[in-house]
């Protein structure tokens, strides 16, 4: 990996610093419409970490914040995003390490997330850190 790579909380004057990488997750969605969700998240119970090649963002992954019935409190990590020419350097895995010890460091009881059915590389993934499947993730778009 990158000896290089920073892992460090983005404030929320800098949020919009996430737009591009977001852009990749979501190419269907304007800037416009990316820019109000994301102003709006940040004032949610969200935070978003980056990980940062000197000062240069390279990757991020959205953290939301909540208590659960069924498993207490919980950490979701969502868009979770390395840019291409860093992918392959364990910077995705090194990423998750630090959201494993910030959770437990901060009484965390849980880490869960979603992942898009399509996206295999990313289930591979997420298994290797101990994830298991617990459902199945539903959406109606009231529009």
């Amino acid at each position: 990996m990158n000896s290089e790579v920073e892992f460090r909380f983005i404030p929320s004057e800098t949020i919009l610093d996430i737009l591009p990488l977001l852009k990749e997750l979501n190419p269907k969605v304007s800037d416009v419409i990316l820019s109000k969700r994301i102003l709006e998240m940040s004032t949610q119970n969200y935070k978003c970490l980056g990980a940062f090649n000197k000062e240069n963002l390279i990757g991020i992954c959205g953290l939301w914040f909540c208590t659960r019935h069924y498993s207490g409190r919980s950490m979701e990590p969502d868009h979770v995003i390395i840019r291409k020419d860093f992918q392959g350097q364990g910077i995705g895995e090194k990423m998750f390490e630090w959201l494993f010890e910030y959770g437990k460091a901060n009484g965390i009881e849980a880490v869960e997330l979603n992942t898009y059915v399509q996206n295999t590389r990313s289930h591979k993934f997420y298994y290797n850190l101990g994830y298991e499947i617990l459902g199945y993730h539903f959406l109606k778009v009231l529009k």
